[in-house]
């Protein structure tokens, strides 16, 4: 077993595409998640997945149940991800959006289309909400994950969970060990921020509806001077390495968000001893 937990990688079509990612970034086979917040066009995506893929690394596209307009236009994507970008491993995730562009309200319902299983799609991950989730309008969100595995347990594809980012780690390591003690027995990635000025983490935070991570984060780095500074990830991932080591519940994996850039966040991995490919890690 490897010392240090290994780890996977966000960015944006415009990072392929714009070649702030390159081969030989980081180790052939790593997980390199390809975010789609809806300024993409889907072709653009399904580039971005080919060039991913082509660099040797092993492209997980996002599919947002909530902006997809049609079931044949899920086929579509889904399609093209496979047989142009050649991908096998997907995230299905709600995805924000002003209104539902489509049949779709929810990632289970993209499960329950039965495309995953038809295109041979091999890995599926669904998001993982430690925090919990403001979309789900009061339901219990274990219940919502339970149901979403129970499906997933009768589809062809391994399923994971990948977390939105956060700053509490143990309150991401409590997360892991109640869904375990729920029956839950999937692999667990979860999502930390890389290294990037306080401020930046601050705006992104906002953004992403992390609300109570960040208040976390906030109390710890109330001084003026601190917020000039870089955060460093490894308070967040020291309990969560921790917690892996032990194998007290389902941790696999650290989920990275370079919002300080790729490089600073490449950087940080490799010096840490934190990657590994894909095909190593559940």
């Amino acid at each position: 077993m490897s010392k240090h937990i290994s780890a996977s990688m966000e960015v944006s079509a415009k990072h392929v595409h714009d070649g702030k990612l390159q081969a030989g970034m980081f180790p052939h086979g790593t997980r390199v998640y390809i975010t789609d917040v809806g300024v993409d066009p889907v072709a653009d995506i399904i580039k971005a997945t080919r060039a991913i893929t082509d660099m040797g690394y092993h492209a997980v596209p996002h599919i947002p149940a909530r902006r997809i307009e049609s079931q044949n236009a899920l086929e579509s994507r889904l399609s093209g991800l496979v047989n142009e970008g050649g991908t096998n491993d997907i995230l299905v995730i709600a995805g924000e959006a002003d209104r539902q562009m489509g049949p779709f309200s929810q990632s289970l319902e993209v499960l329950q289309s039965g495309l995953v299983d038809k295109l041979g799609i091999a890995h599926v991950a669904i998001g993982g909400h430690p925090e919990g989730n403001a979309a789900y309008s009061g339901r219990d969100v274990m219940e919502v994950l339970k149901e979403k595995v129970a499906f997933a347990s009768q589809m062809d594809a391994e399923l994971r969970l990948t977390t939105q980012f956060g700053f509490d780690g143990p309150k991401f390591v409590q997360w892991a060990n109640d869904v375990k003690a729920a029956g839950i027995d999937a692999p667990i990635h979860l999502g930390v921020a890389g290294p990037a000025k306080i401020t930046t983490l601050i705006k992104y935070a906002a953004m992403c509806g992390v609300g109570n991570s960040l208040n976390f984060f906030k109390k710890r780095t109330s001084a003026i001077a601190a917020l000039a500074t870089k955060h460093s990830p490894e308070d967040v991932v020291k309990p969560i390495e921790a917690s892996w080591a032990s194998g007290e519940n389902n941790i696999a994996q650290l989920h990275v968000f370079p919002f300080g850039g790729l490089q600073a966040s490449a950087d940080w991995l490799k010096e840490r001893g934190s990657f590994a490919p894909a095909e190593n890690a559940a």
